[in-house]
C-alpha cells in the first residue's frame, strides 16, 4: 500500500511539474506490442490512474500521464511510447473531440477484476483468452462451477467463459474420443463435481450455471466468451427445462421431440436454431458455420464493423485495431449463421461472402455480452494436442487485440444505457 501510494504521489508531482504525458501509438507503423500495451494500460490503472483511450486516433492509442514508472514499464515490456507535452497532448484531444472527426476520448476509470471460467486442471495455453492475459501480463482468477453457483462472480468485474459445453454433452467429443483417457477423465470429473454440488445430472449443474451467468450479466457484469462456450451457453438457456441430452451423455434417453420445446426468448445472441440431435455429431446446433463453409485458409478473413466514436462509443471501442480486417480462425464452434443472430445483437465483424458473423455484442439487462468465434486468432485449425501459441511470435495479432479491447471495457467511464 505505501509503495502505491509513494507512487501516486511521484505520479502527482511528475504531471505538475513537467505537464507530460505518454502517448503509447496502437497503428501498425509505430507500435511493435500491441498486446503488451493493453497490459500497461492496465497496470497503469491498478495503480489507481486514470487514462484515457483515443478511440479511432492512431489504431486506438492511450494517454497516460507522464511519469518515469511507466516509462520504465513500457521499456521492460517492448511497448512502444511518446512522451508528449500538455499541449501537444490537448491539441490532439482537440482534434479527437471536433465534430469533423469520427474519434473520442473515453476515460479508463479503474482496473477490472477479472475471473476466467475454467476447469481447474486446464492450463493457460487451453485457452486463448488465458494465453494473451498472460502474456499482456493482465492478472486473472480462476472460477468454476462451485464458485459461480455460490455467487461469486458478484466479486468481479468481466468473466470470460472458457471453452466449455453448457449443455452437458462433454462438448459431443463423443464419436472421435469417448475411448481416450482425458475424455473420460473429464467426463468423470464432471460427474463428480455435479454429484458434489447436489445434482444428478453433469446437465442439470451445468444449466443453472450457466443460469447464474445470465444473472451476472443482467445485474451489470460483462460477459466474454469464445468458441464451443458462446452457442453452448444460448442452448442451455433456451433448454431449461427441457432434457436434450442422449443416454450416453446422462443416463436416460432425451426428451420426445425436445426442438419444438426450445424458448428462444430465453437466449442472448440466438434464434431459430435447430439442434444436432445425433451425438455422434461434432456439433451443437445449425448456429455454427464450421461444416457450412466454403472458404480457404488464404482467403478466410472478416471485416471489422465502422462506428461512430462520439454516439457508438461501446462497439467503437471493441472493434479498435490497426487493421479492419482481421484474418479468420476455426473452432469448435468457428462462426455464427448470419440468420440466426437476433435482431438487437450487434455484429461488429461478419464475412458476408459466407454469410456468417465471427464477432458480435449485445447489452442483457444492465450488462454486456460479446460473442467471438474460433479457438485461437493465431491458430487457423486447432486440433487436441496441438502445440500452444507462443504469442510472443504475434505481438501484433488484430484477432488477438480483439480480446483485449473486451478486457479493458469495463474500465471505461460509460453512460447510462436502456435495458
Amino acid at each position: 500500500m505505501m509503495k502505491r501510494l509513494l507512487f501516486i504521489f511521484a505520479l502527482f508531482f511528475s504531471v505538475q511539474a513537467f505537464a507530460s504525458y505518454i502517448l503509447i501509438p496502437m497503428d501498425a507503423e509505430s507500435q511493435d506490442e500491441h498486446l503488451k500495451a493493453y497490459g500497461i494500460t492496465y497496470w497503469t490503472l491498478e495503480r489507481q490512474v486514470k487514462a484515457k483511450w483515443l478511440l479511432n486516433y492512431r489504431g486506438g492509442s492511450f494517454l497516460l500521464p507522464d511519469a518515469e514508472e511507466i516509462r520504465k514499464e513500457c521499456t521492460i515490456r517492448g511497448v512502444s511510447f511518446e512522451v508528449i507535452s500538455d499541449s501537444e497532448a490537448n491539441r490532439i484531444l482537440e482534434l479527437i473531440s471536433s465534430p469533423s472527426q469520427n474519434m473520442e476520448a473515453v476515460v479508463l476509470e479503474k482496473a477490472p477484476k477479472i475471473a476466467v471460467y475454467s476447469p481447474k486442471g486446464n492450463q493457460p495455453w487451453d485457452d486463448a483468452v488465458t494465453m494473451v492475459l498472460t502474456y499482456a501480463e493482465i492478472p486473472y482468477e480462476v472460477v468454476y462451477d462451485e464458485e459461480v453457483l455460490s455467487d461469486q462472480l458478484l466479486l468481479y468485474d468481466w468473466l470470460h467463459l472458457h471453452h466449455e459445453d453448457f449443455t452437458g454433452q462433454y462438448g459431443k467429443f463423443y464419436r472421435a474420443y469417448r475411448a481416450a483417457p482425458w475424455y473420460i477423465e473429464n467426463k468423470r470429473n464432471a460427474e463428480e463435481l455435479a454429484t458434489k454440488l447436489g445434482y444428478d445430472k453433469v446437465s442439470e449443474s451445468k444449466r443453472d450455471v450457466a443460469l447464474k451467468i445470465r444473472d451476472y450479466v443482467i445485474g451489470g457484469g460483462f460477459m466474454f466468451a469464445m468458441c464451443s462456450a458462446t452457442d453452448s451457453f444460448d442452448i442451455a438457456l433456451a433448454a431449461e427445462g427441457v432434457d436434450i441430452c442422449e443416454t450416453m451423455f446422462d443416463g436416460d434417453p432425451s426428451e420426445s421431440g425436445y426442438q419444438t420445446k426450445i424458448d428462444y426468448n430465453k437466449t442472448f445472441a440466438f434464434k431459430d436454431f435447430i439442434l444436432e440431435r445425433s451425438p455422434m455429431v461434432y456439433e451443437f446446433s445449425s448456429i455454427d458455420m464450421t461444416n457450412k463453409r466454403s472458404i480457404r485458409k488464404e482467403t478466410d478473413y472478416f471485416t471489422l464493423m465502422d462506428y461512430s466514436a462520439k454516439w457508438d462509443p461501446i462497439p467503437c471501442m471493441l472493434v479498435q485495431n490497426h487493421t479492419a480486417l482481421v484474418k479468420g480462425f476455426m473452432g469448435q464452434t468457428t462462426a455464427f449463421k448470419r440468420d440466426e443472430v437476433k435482431s438487437n445483437v450487434l455484429v461488429m465483424g461478419e464475412n458476408k461472402t459466407n454469410g456468417e458473423a465471427r464477432y458480435i455484442h449485445g447489452i442483457r439487462g444492465k450488462g454486456f455480452f460479446t460473442f467471438y468465434g474460433g479457438h485461437d486468432p493465431e491458430d487457423y485449425q486447432h486440433r487436441v494436442g496441438d502445440a500452444k501459441t507462443e504469442l510472443a511470435l504475434h505481438p501484433t495479432s488484430p484477432g488477438y487485440r480483439l480480446i483485449l479491447n473486451n478486457v479493458l471495457f469495463p474500465a471505461a467511464k460509460k453512460k447510462k444505457q436502456k435495458t
